[in-house]
């Protein structure tokens, strides 16, 4: 599978809007920057839901199976080495402000359940997030390959009635980062995935009305400083989602040269490990100047070519079908000379 065009790009908008707007919030302290931070999260979860779902659809037609192991030796390259990267230096800096479950539930991919989490280690709800999704989707579709739909719908559906329960419950905002609150994002993702050979080619003009909501909402959430309401959990938020993943869709369809230039890229590439440190030197306690976003990145760039690149390797994101298509065709290649008799013992296979 080649290089899905305009995902890297699509990532340096959404990092970029993270890093900008944490910066901006805290600066200002502006409830609205901080919802375009929040955005930008959100389209991460929409890309991580495509993407995931696409290589898992494409390994299911060539080989109607899922690889689960496979599946998560290649998640863990990707996520563990940057990770770690982060976490051990943080543990030792800030060793007297942690206790041992903050940094047992940040190891162990748990933060959005610790609510009670230091800011240093508050994005990583988001990374638990993910590896939760990576954890339980794969299992999920292959077994319930035939059921894919009607489960992402459930998903959908069931996620806001899962935020008025725990508001209900007195929880309010605790639960806001918990799997079930945002499953309903990557589901999105997931669903495009599924339908994206089907639906027509998206217009120009229809991206442009989609950019609206997704322009729009977060303003609505900074002014209403965060409190969730049921226009916007019901009919905002699932119409936003829509439009990302809409717009997802154009830019794959339609990729600009914008998306697709060397920086676009090269940031897009790097964008999990800047994720990972940008909160030490654009968010927290006390207000950074501009020019530590440079610190972020240059941390970034040494975790991504000194740690991520080198362990995943060939693991890279885009490049996981290919390689797995390649082992299914040698595999498939091995069958067929053993039908024919052609397969001789090797002692060393």
């Amino acid at each position: 599978m080649n290089r899905i065009p305009s995902l890297d790009g699509l990532r340096t908008i959404s990092i970029s809007l993270v890093v900008v707007g944490h910066w901006a919030e805290l600066r200002y302290h502006s409830d609205v920057a901080g919802a375009f931070a929040n955005l930008g999260v959100r389209i991460f979860f929409i890309i991580s839901g495509y993407l995931i779902t696409t290589l898992l659809l494409k390994e299911h037609e060539k080989t109607s199976t899922i690889r689960l192991r496979e599946f998560y030796l290649r998640r863990a390259y990707r996520i563990l080495p940057a990770a770690m990267a982060f976490m051990l230096p943080v543990f030792v800096i800030f060793w007297h402000y942690l206790r041992w479950y903050h940094m047992a539930a940040a190891a162990l991919y748990l933060a959005n359940f610790d609510f009670s989490h230091p800011w240093f280690l508050g994005h990583l709800w988001s990374l638990g997030v993910e590896e939760q999704f990576y954890f339980l989707w794969p299992t999920v579709l292959k077994k319930w390959y035939g059921h894919r739909v009607p489960i992402l719908v459930t998903m959908i559906a069931l996620a806001p009635l899962y935020r008025v329960a725990c508001h209900l419950l007195g929880l309010h905002g605790r639960a806001d980062e918990t799997f079930p609150a945002v499953a309903d994002i990557l589901a999105m993702g997931c669903l495009l995935a599924i339908f994206a050979q089907r639906l027509p080619r998206i217009k120009a003009a229809w991206a442009l009305v989609m950019l609206f909501p997704v322009m729009l909402v977060p303003v609505y959430v900074g002014e209403l400083r965060f409190h969730i309401t049921p226009l916007l959990l019901f009919v905002l938020w699932p119409v936003m989602h829509i439009s990302i993943a809409g717009l997802l869709l154009y830019a794959v369809q339609t990729p600009y040269i914008i998306l697709n230039v060397r920086p676009a890229v090269w940031l897009g590439k790097i964008s999990y490990s800047l994720y990972l440190w940008q909160q030490l030197f654009v968010y927290g306690e006390h207000y950074r100047p501009w020019y530590y976003v440079f610190l972020a990145v240059g941390l970034a760039s040494a975790s991504y070519y000194v740690v991520d690149n080198p362990c995943c390797g060939c693991a890279r994101e885009d490049r996981e079908f290919a390689n797995c298509r390649a082992s299914s065709r040698r595999r498939r290649d091995l069958i067929s000379q053993g039908r024919a008799g052609k397969v001789r013992n090797d002692p060393g296979r």
